[in-house]
């Protein structure tokens, strides 16, 4: 009998491989022990780190939004209770782009935010 080695899917298993690992430094992008690892490696950080710049760009427009308002005498956490107690339904990605692009319009929503305090 003839051995059967089903040579076709298994090459074609291995090019996928490859092929995702290219551009990969050393070994790791033609050898298919290293690539496998590599290439595990690499889409378990990429998945990760996909969560994670979420993460960074939040921290990120709280720290614009708390330094805008501590420019317009209000406190980061007392800013955000102001617009919550008024209804204000902005988002943190929307006011850090007003600190940032529009300094007038967000001392206007700041203004806005000590009143909701004091109501």
């Amino acid at each position: 009998m003839v051995r059967v080695t089903n040579a076709v899917a298994s090459r074609r298993r291995t090019k996928k491989i490859l092929k995702q690992c290219k551009g990969f430094y050393g070994d790791r992008k033609n050898h298919l022990k290293l690539s496998k690892d590599a290439l595990m490696t690499a889409l378990a950080n990429n998945y990760r780190h996909r969560k994670e710049r979420k993460r960074d760009y939040r921290r990120l427009w709280t720290t614009r939004i708390g330094v805008a308002a501590k420019i317009n005498g209000i406190s980061y956490s007392r800013f955000i209770n102001g617009l919550s107690r008024i209804g204000c339904s902005i988002n943190r990605k929307i006011l850090s782009d007003l600190a940032v692009r529009d300094p007038g319009a967000f001392r206007a929503i700041a203004d806005t935010a000590k009143q909701g305090l004091v109501a």
